[in-house]
Order: structure tokens, then C-alpha cells, then sequence
């Protein structure tokens, strides 16, 4: 006899990716909108381009984009793997930022855009789970082959990213 009752590891997953996607969601509304004390495009580009990552405007919008987008997209579980790894994209480039500072958040470390970029990206591994709208579209933005491809897609831009970034800093502390 099989039971209809909750699965309790979807409803695991449906918790993880609400509470995780939600965090993204609001920090890339920050970076777009200045909501919720956030920098806007204007200050956020301004910052950004005081620690390495120019041009600041263009960057703080793929940020942006990459946080908030991939949020809603994780919460609803919906094209997951591509979700996922554009969500862990943005939290590399934010703990390469925090990264000087050593690991814990309260000294400015990278424990916090660590943690949430490590959980975007299993998130994308492991999948929605069944209570996701990936599930309910038949998983057709949710295939295994997306998983690599999304993952590999985003390294290489966050590799990309990371090495602009480092020769900016360098020329920087150059001159």
C-alpha cells in the first residue's frame, strides 16, 4: 500500500529553494531597484567598480539579474539547473569580493555569499523536487544534460569575470 501523504524530501526541497530563492531575490532587487536598502544600478555600479569589477553599471546589472532572476526561478523550481548556477555565478563573484576578509561574515568574510552560492548550485545538482513547477511542466527546462551545461556555462563566465577583475585591481594597485 503506497500513501499520498507529503514526501518529505520534496517538501524539503520546496523549503530550501522558497527560503534560498527568496534571499537571492531580494538581494539582486537591491543591486536593480534599490529596494529594501539597496544601492540601485547607480550606487551599486559604484561599487562595484571601487572593487575591481568593471564597468560597474554592466556588472551590477548581471549581478543583479543573476541574483534576483535565479531567486524567483529557484522559489518557483523552475529551470532549475540554469537557476541554480546563475545564482552560484553571482555569489563567486561576491565571495571573491569578501575573500580578503577572511571567512567569517561578522569581519566581512565571504561565510554568507559562500553558503548561498554552495546552495544554489546543489540546489541545480539535486534538483526542484516534485513540488516545483518544473515538475508540473513535465521537467522540460530540468533535463540532466542541463545541469553540466549550466554549471560549465557559468564557471567559464565567472572565470572570465574573476580574471578582468583581478587586472583591474592589479593595474590599480600599480598605479
Amino acid at each position: 500500500m503506497t500513501c499520498s501523504c507529503l514526501d518529505r524530501r520534496d517538501l524539503g526541497l520546496l523549503l530550501l529553494r522558497a527560503g534560498t530563492g527568496g534571499v537571492l531575490a531580494a538581494h539582486g532587487a537591491q543591486k536593480l531597484f534599490g529596494w529594501f536598502g539597496g544601492g540601485g544600478i547607480e550606487g551599486t555600479g559604484a561599487f562595484m567598480e571601487s572593487v575591481g569589477y568593471a564597468p560597474g553599471k554592466l556588472n551590477a546589472m548581471v549581478a543583479g539579474v543573476a541574483e534576483a532572476g535565479g531567486g524567483v526561478l529557484l522559489a518557483l523550481g523552475l529551470a532549475t539547473p540554469a537557476a541554480g548556477a546563475a545564482a552560484a555565478g553571482a555569489m563567486a563573484g561576491a565571495t571573491a569580493v569578501h575573500a580578503p576578509n577572511g571567512f567569517f561574515s561578522q569581519g566581512g568574510g565571504y561565510e554568507y555569499p559562500a553558503f548561498l552560492g554552495l546552495t544554489a548550485a546543489a540546489l541545480a545538482v539535486t534538483g526542484p523536487g516534485r513540488y516545483s513547477a518544473d515538475h508540473a511542466l513535465g521537467h522540460a527546462l530540468n533535463r540532466a544534460w542541463m545541469v553540466p551545461a549550466a554549471l560549465a556555462g557559468t564557471a567559464i563566465g565567472v572565470l572570465v569575470t574573476l580574471g578582468a577583475r583581478k587586472r583591474t585591481v592589479d593595474e590599480g594597485e600599480a598605479a
